[in-house]
């Protein structure tokens, strides 16, 4: 018959799921089984292939931004423009205040 306290504990790692083997009475770490590695883990050459994808759609959008702030005054500008021609067929009138309620 085996002593629990002198048997050694084993423990599986909830985070790795790595092996650890105890010794109660030392209270350390004696042995220690890495997990398997999983075969769906990614290459560094796709790795590298999706980290130039990555850079090359950041560029893009930047572009696109950078253009977009370009058309932006412009766009401004013209709205500014045709609410002035609006604004120049409207008669003018005095504006209503609480207090002329």
């Amino acid at each position: 018959m085996t002593d629990p306290k002198t048997s050694d504990i084993v423990l599986t790692c909830p985070c790795c799921n790595a092996r650890l083997t105890v010794d109660p009475r030392l209270r350390k770490v004696i042995s220690h089984e890495e997990p398997p590695r999983s075969s769906n883990a990614p290459d560094l050459d796709r790795a590298a292939a999706l980290l130039r994808e990555q850079a090359a759609k950041r560029e893009a959008l930047f572009r696109q931004s950078t253009e977009n702030e370009k058309i932006k005054s412009q766009l401004l500008e013209r709205k500014f423009e045709a609410a002035l021609e609006k604004s120049k067929d409207e008669p003018i009138k005095k504006p209503t205040r609480d207090i002329d309620l």
